[in-house]
């Protein structure tokens, strides 16, 4: 057995797609087209770096890591793993772990932030390599054939767009998702990135549907978003559901939601993916409103650098 960890190549997205996809099949499209972004379009302050294991020759583990940021808390960086389920337990987790772990060091870290699936061993993994568990995250799926709620007549004043008819202009997407993005809980606190930098990582994204993205305005002011990413196959994502401060409390986001639901029924998806913070309250609701399952928990682990 050679087992072999490199940087990333262009022809490993075909190898590294199949991984993530086998490993957490219920967090987001992971398409070979999506890991090729990704790795070619991370913002430079982000200094991300993708490695490859290869065992015998064949791509089986991914490590993404790199710095938080956009976060004002600085010294925070992440280490996330992902090893094939076939190929566990054969060194390459901790292999991958330590390589992104001495990468981010050298990037002057001083704590490291990983994911770990809430299974029979992986946050005893990291517990062993010196990581404490902190918050807890749900991902969800919801059958697309099984039906619906149905759609509610629209309070006077609101309207409900696709990200489709902003194309010439979206900075008003941007505006309600960068609010949204501010208030989500995190372990880590997170900056809205600049508008330029928002248009190229999230707006030009390859798994962005725009005609599945459903914005809510009142009276013409986006106040909710609801973000659809798309496998091009019979999977649909929610990328991130919110509601701008001011509109908050009026079931926006359901409104929001529910369409962009109906539309990716419609166009031929079957099933619906989502994840949320356990302390996300609000939007857990919404998701059990919509008849969304818990299929699988990660647990957020962070070890201080040099400890």
């Amino acid at each position: 057995m050679t087992l072999i960890v490199r940087e990333f190549r262009g022809g490993d997205a075909e190898g590294v797609s199949g991984v993530v996809r086998a490993a957490l099949p219920y967090m987001g499209a992971n398409t070979p087209e999506v890991i090729a972004f990704n790795a070619a379009n991370a913002p430079a302050g982000q200094r991300h770096r993708l490695y490859v294991a290869e065992l015998d020759g064949r791509v089986v583990g991914c490590a993404r890591t790199g710095l938080f940021h956009d976060s004002g808390a600085p010294g925070q960086s992440y280490v996330n793993v992902n090893v094939h389920p076939a190929e566990r337990r054969r060194g390459v987790g901790a292999t991958l772990l330590a390589a992104g772990e001495e990468y981010v060091a050298g990037l002057g870290a001083t704590a490291v932030y990983v994911w770990a699936l809430d299974d029979d061993g992986s946050v005893a993994f990291g517990e062993r390599r010196g990581y404490r568990a902190g918050s807890s995250s749900a991902f969800q799926r919801l059958d697309l054939t099984a039906g619906l709620p149905a759609r509610q007549p629209l309070p006077e004043g609101v309207q409900l767009r696709t990200a489709a008819d902003f194309t010439a202009d979206p900075r008003p997407l941007y505006e309600a998702d960068a609010e949204s993005i501010e208030d989500e809980p995190n372990d880590v606190p997170t900056d809205a990135p600049p508008y330029e930098s928002w248009l190229a990582n999230e707006w030009s994204r390859p798994e962005l549907d725009r005609s599945l993205t459903t914005a809510v305005l009142v009276d013409g002011v986006v106040a909710a978003l609801c973000t659809a990413h798309t496998d091009g196959g019979t999977r649909y994502y929610s990328a991130g559901t919110g509601t701008r401060r001011a509109y908050r409390g009026r079931g926006l986001a359901k409104l929001a939601k529910n369409d962009s639901l109906h539309r990716a029924r419609a166009a031929g998806y079957t099933e619906a993916f989502t994840g949320n913070d356990l302390g996300n309250g609000p939007m857990l609701a919404v998701n059990k409103w919509f008849g969304y399952v818990p299929c699988a928990t990660e647990r957020r682990m962070v070890r201080e650098l040099g400890r």
